[in-house]
């Protein structure tokens, strides 16, 4: 079979949670504006389930039947109330494809979490603080991640997590630059397997984080293409104060949504990634589909 039992249990899990949030969205929506307008919370998110399909029968131009699936949320947590900001963000994605004779590889694995928070020194800019932490769900692996490959990577290896201090300048809900000139930067590796020297930075065989202390810029930019068609861009780069500044860390993602109507949209998204630790090239990844999805936004139009 294409994909086993397991695999069809999970995507009818996400499905019927998926369908939950669709269902009880409109009572949500309807209540958190309530809410929101006491206690200065708000909220944008979005909830997607993308699936794309391909079968070939004695199809002489080739091809190998696939099935592939990805689900995600992205989520803005916004608390602002007289000279306080407070913005919480939760970007979960995982996807996997299975292809007859070959099998199951994964094809999207994001777990990005972050919180910041400031206090409003003059018009638009703010003194803040913040924490982040980037890492993934599952194994990855070399040879277009075949899992009889080697292994590269896992959950928290690496797993990068950020503390610091210093200015955010939102002049808008749609821009926000944050910038910080004391920032202090772990990358962990915790699996056994990848503690090796020069293994994302480790200095030693069996070392599990790279301590770095550094200069830390991140902004993101939301921007409406036109009707229904939004881009949302988010930028980061990080410098080490301790060793090799110049060799900087340097992290892009773009999101072009194309909604068609409340529940269906194409996604495009970019990544591009590069640190001297991890590989000296520029890493990037492209993906792109049709699905289910649907926002929730308790913001003031």
């Amino acid at each position: 079979m294409l994909f086993n039992i397991k695999f069809i249990n999970f995507i009818s899990l996400i499905t019927t949670f998926f369908l939950v949030i669709i269902i009880n969205a409109q009572n949500i929506k309807t209540e958190s504006i309530k809410i929101d307008s006491t206690r200065n919370w708000t909220i944008n998110g979005q909830n997607n389930l993308m699936v794309n399909q391909a079968a070939f029968s004695n199809w002489i131009g080739g091809g190998i039947s696939n099935v592939g699936w990805l689900a995600g949320i992205n989520y803005n947590i916004t608390y602002e109330k007289d000279k306080n900001l407070l913005e919480n963000i939760i970007i979960l994605d995982y996807g996997e494809n299975s292809m007859k004779g070959i099998g199951t590889r994964k094809t999207q694995d994001v777990i990005n979490l972050s919180s910041n928070y400031g206090r409003r020194i003059s018009h638009k800019w703010y003194a803040s603080a913040g924490v982040s932490l980037h890492t993934l769900f599952a194994s990855g692996y070399e040879e277009n991640n075949n899992p009889g490959a080697t292994k590269i990577s896992n959950f928290m290896a690496p797993g990068c997590l950020n503390i610091g201090a210093g200015v955010t300048y939102r002049p808008n809900k749609n821009f926000t630059v944050t910038l910080r000139p004391a920032n202090a930067r772990w990358t962990f590796v915790l699996d056994k397997e990848l503690q090796k020297a020069g293994n994302y930075g480790l200095k030693q065989d069996g070392d599990k984080s790279l301590f770095q202390f550094g200069f830390l810029a991140m902004g993101i930019y939301k921007l409406k293409v036109m009707e229904d068609v939004t881009l949302t861009n988010t930028a980061f780069a990080f410098a080490n104060y301790l060793d090799h500044p110049e060799r900087l860390i340097l992290s892009y993602n773009g999101v072009l949504n194309m909604k068609i109507n409340k529940f269906l949209t194409t996604m495009l998204t970019v990544d591009l990634f590069y640190d001297h630790n991890q590989i000296q090239k520029v890493q990037l990844k492209q993906t792109l589909g049709v699905g289910l999805a649907y926002n929730i936004d308790t913001r003031k139009k």
